[in-house]
């Protein structure tokens, strides 16, 4: 299960270390694409396999379903842990989510996000700030 925040800097060739808790879990394959919130969403290759076979189930009739599935899948990509504890990430991934330096790596259960730590702070000060409206909204969730 991955959850926590963690800030890692990205270098000049798009390398981002992964927090040494996640390496093991992540070091038997990886996938990195296209998230939402413009983000970007890392699963482990079971994870990823289990989300890809549901997208494939999706109907290629629906226009959101298609949109959706070209946007985690077409963007998708496979990556490796290198010695480091690196994953590079790719420049097209990188500039979707607005990378720079400075990187926050988001552990959400069954995947982690990666997200520029700007965007990061602005989109989680909001979230807070509305968090008694979307835990009424969740209510009938058996949250």
């Amino acid at each position: 299960m991955f959850i926590g925040e963690y800030q890692h800097n990205l270098d000049e060739k798009g390398r981002l270390a992964i927090p040494a808790k996640f390496r093991s879990t992540l070091g038997k394959g990886a996938v990195v694409t296209k998230g939402l919130d413009n983000c970007l969403f890392l699963y482990t290759a079971p994870e990823w396999q289990k989300l890809a076979g549901k997208l494939a189930t999706l109907p290629i009739s629906k226009a959101n379903t298609r949109a959706f599935g070209r946007l985690m899948l077409a963007g998708a990509m496979d990556v490796q842990i290198d010695r480091q504890g690196r994953i590079i990430l790719p420049e097209y991934l990188r500039k979707y989510a607005g990378l720079k330096k400075k990187s926050i790596i988001a552990g959400l259960y069954n995947r982690l996000e990666i997200w520029d730590e700007d965007k990061w702070n602005k989109y989680k000060k909001g979230t807070e700030k509305q968090s008694n409206d979307i835990a009424e909204a969740l209510a009938g969730l058996d949250v």
